[in-house]
């Protein structure tokens, strides 16, 4: 959990960074930007309101951390606040040279620097890296004469950020503790802002542990446990509903007390078991069998997990709970049917 109520903006640099296969070039500021307070403030809205999220990562690199760009450029920051404009220089000059795919908008790259933040209980400073691809359109009302003129203009809305990455001082051997705002969250160009310029892992922590596993477990349901054994859809609901239901009502996850809980079937589970391995291998992830639950992870993965039945065109039926309440069959004329048991109807 991030907390911002003590945070101050100390020193921000402002330039622009167009996409690299267009030709557009960079507009580098000749030094950092003077704002007031009152600027500040809305300034600060704008680079915080969006981080939500309890999911963290780190700076990686395949053979050296201190060959990734941006934690070397941040570290220097760290080290002397001072150098803030001199890195912010580098920083846009590696977001051009990755800024590559025809669909990335050129922006205003800001580089900023924050005193007082905690993350995960911990105060510390941050360096903000920000990009703003999307113009809107506003209306200013100004009085003239004995009436009133509207006027259009083009700029920034400050309730939603396009990109943003806060970098904070922690954590520095595993490449700091990073969180990280993208408004675009499908199609190629969208992995140039977190896979290419900042080049990050997700943060070995209890939330991506959280991810991981419910991930895995919805693709065991879902895609391996029909092809391994005779399952009903109404089966893989109830799968998904308990893998959910469990992560809801525990505090810790313990394999054994998983498998024992939710899947309840010998040949089942040696199954799982065998699944997890692979998919770690496939994945380069290491998830272990015990770990403390994210609320927040399961919150935002249960989302994913859809305890709907799907019948032609023209029924779904949405199974909540209590798989007994629920029958599958053929009649004499070979059609299937569902048969549904209740209490009260709404």
């Amino acid at each position: 959990m991030i907390d911002f109520n003590n945070t101050t903006l100390q020193t921000l640099v402002l330039h622009r960074v167009g996409n690299r296969t267009n030709d557009e070039g960079i507009q580098l500021a000749s030094s950092g930007l003077l704002v007031t307070d009152e600027l500040k403030e809305l300034l600060g809205h704008y680079f915080m309101v969006s981080f939500r999220s309890n999911e963290y990562f780190n700076f990686d690199h395949e053979t050296n951390l201190d060959l990734n760009e941006g934690y070397v450029y941040a570290s220097k920051i760290f080290d002397d606040p001072k150098v803030l404009y001199e890195q912010s220089v580098n920083l846009a000059k590696h977001l051009y040279e990755q800024s590559t795919h025809p669909k990335i908008k050129g922006g205003e790259f800001y580089t900023v620097y924050f005193k007082d933040c905690i993350v995960e209980g911990t105060n510390c400073d941050a360096v903000g890296l920000f990009k703003s691809e999307n113009k809107e359109t506003f209306l200013k009302v100004q009085q003239a004469n004995d009436g009133f003129e509207l006027k259009s203009q083009r700029g920034v809305n400050i309730n939603k950020l396009d990109k943003g990455c806060l970098i904070f001082n922690t954590e520095k051997d595993q490449g700091y503790v990073v969180a990280v705002v993208d408004s675009v969250s499908r199609g190629s160009e969208a992995q140039y802002w977190v896979d290419d310029f900042l080049h990050l892992r997700p943060r070995k922590d209890e939330y991506h542990q959280t991810q991981n596993l419910l991930t895995l477990c919805k693709n065991f349901i879902v895609n391996e446990l029909p092809q391994q054994f005779e399952v009903s859809k109404a089966d893989q609901v109830d799968y998904l509903n308990k893998s959910v239901d469990f992560f809801k009502k525990q505090d810790k996850f313990e394999i054994t007390d998983f498998a024992r809980q939710v899947i309840n079937q010998p040949e089942v589970i040696d199954s799982f078991n065998r699944f997890k391995d692979q998919y770690q291998r496939d994945q380069a992830l290491d998830i272990p069998d015990r770990f403390n639950i994210s609320e927040s992870a399961v919150k935002k993965q249960s989302r994913v997990f859809r305890s709907v039945i799907k019948l032609d065109k023209n029924f779904h039926i949405y199974v909540h709970a209590n798989r007994q309440l629920i029958e599958q069959g053929v009649d004499e004329q070979g059609r299937k049917y569902y048969k549904i048991y209740y209490d009260q109807e709404s």
